[in-house]
């Protein structure tokens, strides 16, 4: 039997995700992104199809970045209007019972101190169901909404978030002690005042006295994950993540990416099996494959070039305004199109060349599998033998991508040992290690644990 892969809804409030134009299709209902039921109903659904977590991503702001403008994002509704995924996570926790709720929050928006607070306070409410995934954001835009003049540079940028990350592990993980809540009636104690621990932490950004103000919540840290796919990210990760969101365009790619994350982990003093894989994938599901690709044609029809060309030249900072679509990368004098073409390079025959329009189509098409139950399954074997953990499923169409999958493809990758039948006990992080529901001794975070009691001072005397 095959271990069984994590399988999460990735998506994000808004009306277009990465499928742009198809918000429109008649049976989208991302045109009601505002309501709450549009949500709740879909968490009720993955519940009952025993995903893992909903996985929100977001953003801070729009540069314009396609045609020298902005409009294109606006009108194609690609991220705009972005509702806030921390409070939606937050409702979310209230209707769902296992489902993860994993939130994406930057390190530019919101000080390390009042960010520990609110997530303590999810993690509580929710019986320890947080994700977080970790980003340092990379638009001027964003940089200028809280005040700065512009982005810094990118691997300043990590620098920052390894400050911000020793603040919070400080916080959750160092300044409550275990035994410290007791809830004492006959006593009239309720916390031991000498087992809660100001941090005091003083850094090049940060300057944090403590104590956390919130009782260690049942995973105190959140499940941690991480998406950069830079040298200075993929150092990031192999340090802090629990689970990372990969891209890859294809298996090959897959395999040699996650080696080197392995063995950058590895480096850093954490285990083959410490950091989870998750893929991002999107499906088309036929009774047959004729049927699947009439659905996927269909789909395609509404599918907007102009939004998949805006979002990867915001991703990536090449504008693909003016540029023929079907010209080679190679032609087209833009040093950042160069790696992501070779990736997608490495799934084709006879030395093919990757085109503008395949970069433009890499979050989607390059990551699209179209089949029956059984082939998909197949497929998601071998994506597994590459060293995946499991699969951020992107949305085509909302909910059918997801309602498709979880009454089609899941019962037979249940069969086969590929998915859970049942939720396993427990908080997140437990349910996706099965171990307990803290962090691992070999995480970094976890050198805080005890680090300001009496014990640790005086040893360090």
């Amino acid at each position: 039997m095959r271990k069984r892969l994590i399988f999460n809804c990735f998506t994000m409030n808004v009306p277009s995700h990465i499928y742009h134009g198809t918000w429109r299709h008649p049976r989208n209902q991302l045109a009601g992104f505002n309501e709450f039921s549009t949500w709740s109903k879909l968490a009720m659904k993955l519940e009952e199809g025993r995903f893992d977590a909903m996985f929100f991503a977001d953003i801070l702001g729009i540069d314009p970045a396609y045609d020298g403008k902005w409009d294109a994002y606006f009108e194609q509704g690609l991220h705009m209007p972005c509702n806030d995924t921390f409070t939606l996570c937050a409702a979310l926790a209230g209707v769902t019972r296992n489902l993860g709720l994993v939130f994406t929050s930057s390190i530019l928006s919101e000080h390390p101190f009042a960010f520990a607070k609110k997530a303590s306070t999810l993690d509580h409410i929710s019986g320890g169901r947080i994700g977080w995934n970790i980003v340092t954001s990379v638009t001027d835009n964003a940089a200028r909404n809280f005040g700065h003049d512009r982005i810094v540079p990118h691997d300043q940028r990590y620098d920052w978030a390894d400050e911000y990350m020793a603040v919070v592990y400080k916080l959750w993980e160092g300044s409550w002690e275990a035994d410290a809540l007791l809830a004492d009636r006959a006593s009239g104690v309720f916390s031991d005042h000498t087992k809660v621990h100001r941090i005091d932490h003083v850094g090049e950004r940060y300057r944090v006295q403590g104590p956390h103000l919130v009782s260690p919540s049942p995973q105190r840290t959140p499940m941690l994950y991480q998406a950069g796919a830079s040298k200075r990210g993929n150092q990031f990760a192999a340090r802090h993540a629990e689970g990372t969101f990969v891209l890859y365009p294809n298996i090959g790619g897959a395999r040699i990416g996650i080696a080197a994350t392995k063995a950058a982990a590895a480096q850093a003093g954490r285990g083959p099996d410490d950091i989870k894989f998750i893929q991002g994938l999107s499906f088309v599901v036929g009774s047959t494959m004729a049927e699947a690709e009439r659905k996927a044609a269909e789909i395609d029809e509404w599918v907007s070039y102009e939004g998949l060309a805006a979002h990867v030249s915001r991703d990536m900072g090449v504008d693909l305004a003016h540029l023929d679509p079907d010209k080679p990368v190679d032609e087209s004098g833009l040093d950042g199109l160069q790696g992501y073409a070779r990736m997608i390079e490495m799934g084709k025959a006879n030395g093919e060349k990757a085109t503008v329009k395949e970069v433009a189509n890499a979050l989607s098409y390059n990551c699209r599998l179209v089949g029956t139950p059984e082939s998909i399954a197949d497929e998601l074997a071998l994506w597994q033998d590459a060293g995946i953990d499991g699969v951020n499923l992107i949305c085509q169409l909302h909910p059918d991508t997801y309602v498709d999958f979880i009454d089609h493809v899941m019962p037979v990758l249940q069969a086969r040992g590929l998915a859970q039948r049942e939720y396993a006990e427990g908080p997140l992080r437990q349910k996706l290690f099965g171990r307990g529901p803290l962090l691992p001794d070999n995480h970094p975070g976890a050198a805080r644990r005890g680090e300001f009691s009496r014990a640790a001072l005086v040893a360090a005397e």
